[in-house]
């Protein structure tokens, strides 16, 4: 139970990576300012939590089963905190997906807008009505960098994206009437196991309905290219934390928050050419045209952003 003065914070997604990092973050604020409830599908993955948080577990920190696919988790979750009150909202959960749209069956597709959009909205229906009511809160959105743009082979998850980026920024307007904050965290590569895992696990697939060339360009061309933009421009879940932590403790939030200034020229750039020509042609002639080229790019800013400048690049502010 929070005690007078603390924020109750309710974050998705806590089993690992991103969301593990924000829950134990605020949990051991050295204020002690948050109660925050991390929460995750099966509470049988809890042990990582469990041992990053020490002893602020069962303390600043408790757990809850949620499935953000479900009506009835969602709402036996929040029913399960004191008088239903949350002050911030983190949504996290999310899931991935990696190839060539041909070979990807439309049951994978309709799961990732399950979990990356239809997941949100749910999260933001149950605990809306009782912030406008309080006529306070705070509702934050792990989104991405692809969700302002594009990237080959990514369409799905992209599509996820772009359509939650659509929805809050529609509902930030109202909200901001009833004195609640919308806000979206955006970072582009970060350094998780779900990645690496995925990214190897791709690298193993058959894609049946895909041609041989698409097959090829997927395996041959974007798969390296994503690795060198990884290793070069990639951040750790812990510098996502700290821009979430600044997000939420700004005395004015802003609504768009790009944890790595590597990629405001990238989103720029497309806001810069209303035809949208500028940004595909870019991104076509980079990793067809230009692969060596950008290979070699990609490997010096790999030595020039050394990770004490990464770590400049995580304020919203």
């Amino acid at each position: 139970m929070a005690s007078s003065g603390q924020k109750v914070v309710l974050i998705t997604g806590c089993s690992s990576g991103i969301g593990l990092r924000i829950a134990v973050l605020l949990a051991k604020d050295e204020k002690k300012r948050y109660h925050v409830i991390a929460t995750m599908r099966d509470l049988k993955k809890k042990d990582k939590l469990v041992e990053t948080a020490g002893d602020a577990y069962g303390k600043t920190l408790m757990l809850l089963p949620l499935d953000v696919c479900s009506d009835e988790s969602v709402k036996q979750c929040i029913n399960s905190v004191k008088d239903r009150h949350i002050d911030i909202l983190i949504n996290n959960a999310g899931v991935g997906l990696l190839g060539p749209v041909e070979s990807i069956c439309m049951e994978d597709m309709k799961r990732v807008f399950e979990t990356n959009f239809f997941g949100v909205v749910r999260m933001i229906k149950e605990v809306m009505p009782d912030m406008k009511k309080r006529r306070a809160g705070h509702i934050v959105v792990m989104s991405s960098v692809m969700g302002l743009q594009g990237v080959v082979f990514n369409d799905v998850y992209t599509a996820s994206k772009f359509a939650m980026e659509g929805f809050c920024e529609s509902m930030a307007v109202q909200l901001l009437k009833f004195n609640v904050h919308l806000s979206m965290i955006e970072p582009g590569p970060v350094h998780t196991e779900f990645e690496t895992k995925m990214m190897e696990d791709v690298a193993k697939m058959e894609y049946p309905g895909a041609d041989a060339d698409t097959v090829r360009y997927f395996k041959d061309v974007y798969l390296p290219s994503s690795k060198d933009i990884f290793e070069a421009m990639g951040q750790t879940p812990e510098d996502i934390a700290k821009c979430t932590k600044k997000v939420i403790e700004s005395r004015n939030p802003r609504f768009r928050n790009l944890t790595n200034s590597l990629y405001t020229p990238i989103v720029a750039m497309k806001y810069a050419d209303e035809t949208g020509g500028l940004s595909v042609n870019t991104f076509y002639n980079l990793l067809f045209n230009f692969g060596p080229l950008m290979h070699i790019t990609m490997s010096i800013l790999k030595c020039l952003t050394c990770s004490c400048l990464r770590r400049r690049t995580i304020s919203p502010n």
